[in-house]
C-alpha cells in the first residue's frame, strides 16, 4: 500500500482505483449541485474530500472539516449520496460520512487492504472515548466546577486523596463528557494503562451473558484488572440484586487495590432507591460532586465557546444573550439548538438576527419557556430593595414603597402571560390603569436612569435563571 494508491482496478486491469473514484466524485459533485442548489451544495457538499477506501466492503469515506458539518451531511445527504455513488461506481457500496479529525491518515485517498501489525491491532474491548469530549473543551462554571476539578485531578495526578469520584446531575449536564475527559487524560497520564469503560446498563447486560456462558471468571478478571473503571448511569442498576452484588465486589476490588473508579447517575447516593445500602455508602467514602443546572453565565460561555468550531456561523451579543436567557434545559439541549441555529443559516443565507432563532427554534424555546409566577416576582424585588412583601399589596404611596411596587408591575407585564387586571388583582386590587402607568413610568425611567436599568437586568436574570 502506498501513498494512499492501489493497483486494483474494478476490472481486475492495471489502472488505479484512485482514477475511477476520482472521476465519479467530479461527475458526483456536478450533479448534486444541479439538483440541491448552488447555495445549498456550497454551504454543505463542496468542502467534502475523499478519504480511505476499502475496496474488500465497498467503504468509501467523505471527509469533512468539523465534525458539525460532518453530522448533518450524514443526516440530511447521506443517503442521496450512497445513492449516487453506487449508480456513478458500483465499487462503491457504502458511504461514510466522517469529521477531518477522526480520518485515519492524513492522505487524499486511502485503500485499507493490509492487516495492521499486530502490535498496532486495536483490543476490541479497549474503551472508544469520543474525541470532542476532553477537558480542554469542558467550559466550567459555577454549576460544574467541583466535579471538573475533580475530574481532572483524578485523571492526571499520581496520587489522590479520594475514590472513587461520584459524578451526579440532570440529564445533558455534561456528566458523559467529563467521563471521556478522563479516559482520555488518564491514558494520555498513564500510557499502556487498561481502562474498561461501559454504562451500568451493559455491566448488567455482560455480567448475565457471563452467567449463562459460565464465564464469570473472565468477566471479573476483565472489569476488576482495569487501572481506571468508568462506570455511566448507575441507577440503571436498581432493584437488580445479582448484579448489584458483582458490582459491590467489582468496586471493593477496585478500590482497595488502589486503582481507580469514576461512577456517575442522574442523582446523589441518597436519593438512589432500590441501590444495596452498601453501595451507597462504598460510594460516599469517595467524593460526591453534583453537576447543576447551568447558570446564565455558563450558558453564554458554552454558547461562545461553540461558536469557535462552527464553521461560518457568526453571532451577534444580542442573541447570544438571547439564547443564554432563553434556553435553559440543557446543555446538550443548548448545543443541539445552536446546531440546528447553525445548519438552517448555511441553508437558507440568511442572517441569524434574534427574530430568526426565535423562527427556528419556536417549539424549543415554547418548551424551555419557564412560567415565572407574580409571586416569584414580587418575592425578589422586595428581597432586592430590602421591603417587607406585604409592601406590595399595600396601600402605602411612600417612594420607597412605591417604586419597587412599579418595577414589580413592570415585571409582571413582562415576564408572565397574565393580563393587566390580573396583576392589579395581585397588587392589592388596584385598578389595570395603575398597572399600564407603573409599566409607562419604568420604561420611561429605564432610558434615563442607568441604575434602575441595571437592577431591572438583573431581577430579569435572576428570576429567568
Amino acid at each position: 500500500m502506498q501513498g494512499g494508491r492501489s493497483d486494483l482496478s474494478p476490472d481486475g486491469g492495471a489502472t488505479t482505483v484512485a482514477a475511477p473514484i476520482d472521476a465519479a466524485w467530479e461527475s458526483i459533485r456536478s450533479g448534486l449541485r444541479r439538483d440541491l442548489g448552488a447555495r445549498t451544495f456550497d454551504g454543505w457538499l463542496k468542502p467534502a474530500e475523499l478519504g480511505a477506501f476499502d475496496p474488500d466492503s465497498g467503504t468509501l469515506e467523505m471527509v469533512m472539516p468539523s465534525q458539525f458539518m460532518a453530522d448533518w451531511v450524514r443526516s440530511h445527504f447521506g443517503e442521496r449520496l450512497t445513492l449516487a455513488w453506487k449508480t456513478m461506481l458500483p465499487i462503491v457500496r457504502d458511504v461514510r460520512v466522517i469529521a477531518a479529525s477522526d480520518a485515519p491518515r492524513p492522505s487524499p485517498l486511502l485503500i485499507l487492504e493490509e492487516e495492521p501489525a499486530p502490535a498496532q491491532r486495536r483490543d476490541p474491548n479497549a474503551p472508544k472515548f469520543d474525541p470532542r469530549y476532553r477537558f480542554e473543551t469542558f467550559v466550567i462554571g459555577k454549576a460544574n466546577e467541583v466535579a471538573a476539578t475533580a475530574a481532572r485531578t483524578l485523571a492526571t495526578s499520581p496520587n489522590v486523596s479520594f475514590n472513587p469520584l461520584f459524578i451526579h446531575g440532570g440529564t445533558g449536564r455534561g456528566k458523559t463528557h467529563l467521563l471521556h475527559a478522563i479516559g482520555h487524560a488518564f491514558l494520555a497520564a498513564n500510557p499502556g494503562s487498561k481502562v474498561v469503560s461501559m454504562s451500568a446498563e451493559k455491566f448488567m447486560v455482560e455480567f448475565i451473558r457471563a452467567l449463562k456462558e459460565n464465564d464469570t471468571i473472565g468477566f471479573k478478571s476483565r472489569l476488576r484488572s482495569a487501572d481506571l473503571l468508568l462506570i455511566d448511569d448507575v441507577q440503571f442498576i436498581a432493584g437488580k440484586d445479582s448484579t448489584q452484588e458483582e458490582f459491590f465486589h467489582t468496586m471493593n476490588e477496585i478500590i482497595n487495590a488502589g486503582r481507580r473508579l469514576v461512577i456517575t447517575s442522574d442523582r446523589a447516593p441518597h436519593d438512589l432507591d432500590g441501590i444495596a445500602p452498601r453501595i451507597l455508602s462504598r460510594l460516599s467514602w469517595g467524593l460526591v460532586a453534583d453537576i447543576n443546572v447551568a447558570d446564565y453565565e455558563l450558558r453564554f460561555n458554552i454558547i461562545q465557546a461553540k461558536l469557535s468550531v462552527l464553521p461560518g456561523v457568526q453571532m451577534t451579543r444580542p442573541v447570544v444573550d438571547f439564547l443564554a436567557r432563553r434556553v435553559t434545559s440543557s446543555i446538550r439541549e443548548l448545543e443541539g439548538a445552536l446546531n440546528r441555529i447553525g445548519a438552517y443559516a448555511v441553508m437558507t443565507g440568511r442572517e441569524i438576527d434574534v427574530p430568526f432563532v426565535e423562527e427556528v427554534l419556536a417549539n424549543v424555546l415554547r418548551a424551555n419557556q419557564r412560567r415565572i409566577s407574580i409571586d416569584e416576582i414580587q418575592t425578589q424585588v422586595a428581597e432586592h430593595y430590602r421591603i417587607r412583601k406585604a409592601e406590595m399589596t399595600s396601600a402605602r404611596r411612600a417612594r420607597e414603597v412605591a417604586r419597587p411596587r412599579q418595577v414589580a408591575m413592570y415585571l409582571s407585564k413582562q415576564l408572565t402571560p397574565k393580563s393587566l387586571p390580573d396583576i392589579g388583582r395581585r397588587f392589592g386590587g388596584r385598578d389595570h390603569t395603575t398597572v399600564i402607568h407603573a409599566v409607562r413610568q419604568i420604561e420611561k425611567l429605564r432610558a434615563a436612569d442607568a441604575e434602575l436599568d441595571a437592577d431591572i437586568r438583573l431581577l430579569t436574570r435572576q428570576l429567568e435563571g
